[in-house]
């Protein structure tokens, strides 16, 4: 527990992982909801959920893993879509290589893709949006 403490970096990041298991899950819902019961298109279904989540986590990073106060709350969440976009794009392409290129399942694919978005979103948001 210390050496939580004495590195406010690792903090961070592990509460920034524990929103993002909240999103995880609320993400996968929404698109497993919007693929197999709405019959959506998977890309929009993966998007979706990935929407959803985003605005979970945006309010919850806001407040508890970075507590930001800045009032200026719509050109914040801009930026953290913004950057949330670039890690959707990435993990469209992710999905569609593994799943559509690679024929890996659609789920492996897409947790596979979350592990290596979640980087790219804590680094973004640390030193962009909640600085």
């Amino acid at each position: 527990m210390e050496l939580l403490t004495s590195n406010p970096l690792i903090f961070k990041f592990l509460k920034f992982a524990l929103v993002g298991a909240m999103g995880l899950v609320i993400d996968f819902g929404v698109t497993y909801l919007c693929k197999e019961i709405f019959r959506f298109n998977k890309y929009f279904a993966n998007a979706t959920g990935f929407f959803v989540s985003g605005i979970n986590n945006f309010l919850l990073n806001r407040s508890w893993t970075f507590v930001n106060n800045d009032p200026q709350i719509w050109e914040q969440y801009a930026k953290f879509i913004s950057f949330a976009m670039i890690g959707l794009a990435i993990n469209s392409f992710i999905i569609w290589f593994l799943h559509g290129q690679r024929k890996k399942n659609f789920y492996l694919s897409k947790g596979i893709a979350t592990i290596i978005v979640t980087s790219w979103n804590f680094l973004s948001n640390f030193f962009f949006t909640f600085r």
